[in-house]
């Protein structure tokens, strides 16, 4: 999420809809001080690959409402913005926090699935989302980027 905020704020600062790249750059290094050009970049690139930001020409508009995000007063991305996210992780931690049940018993829950119902010829990746569904845990947000994970693997 704080990916997110990191993006909206130069937009919401210059009021505008699209940015050049070294726009966004100059804010998030040299206005706000939150991070050193490279990882500007490292941050744009993400924000790309996980469909974030849409390039137009050499404009850059975000692809999510950038009115909807609150900026938080005195907000500064920690480092852990600079890491990747594990979706099958988050999934599991989701389901774990909403569900009360501990991670061995729905991970448990899942190798059943996967060994029993379906021969060992299921993904984890979309066991997860099966064992998501039956709690009515919401997982549709992580869908794209379970499919990136699958899709690299």
């Amino acid at each position: 999420m704080s990916l997110t905020i990191a993006l909206a704020a130069p937009f919401r600062h210059a009021r505008k809809e699209r940015l050049k790249k070294n726009e966004i750059i100059y804010y998030l290094a040299f206005d706000r001080h939150w991070m050193n050009i490279e990882q500007a970049n490292s941050l744009i690139s993400r924000a790309a690959e996980e469909g974030l930001i849409e390039y137009e020409g050499d404009m850059i508009k975000p692809a999510f409402d950038v009115s909807q995000v609150e900026i938080p007063i005195g907000f500064k991305p920690s480092s852990a913005i600079f890491e990747r996210s594990d979706p099958y992780q988050d999934l599991l931690g989701r389901i774990v926090s909403e569900c009360g049940h501990s991670a061995q018993v729905v991970v448990s829950e899942m190798n059943s699935l996967i060994q029993k119902e379906f021969d060992g010829n299921l993904r984890p990746e979309a066991a997860i989302v099966i064992v998501a569904k039956k709690y009515g845990v919401g997982f549709e947000d992580m869908l794209p980027a379970l499919r990136d994970q699958i899709q690299k693997r």
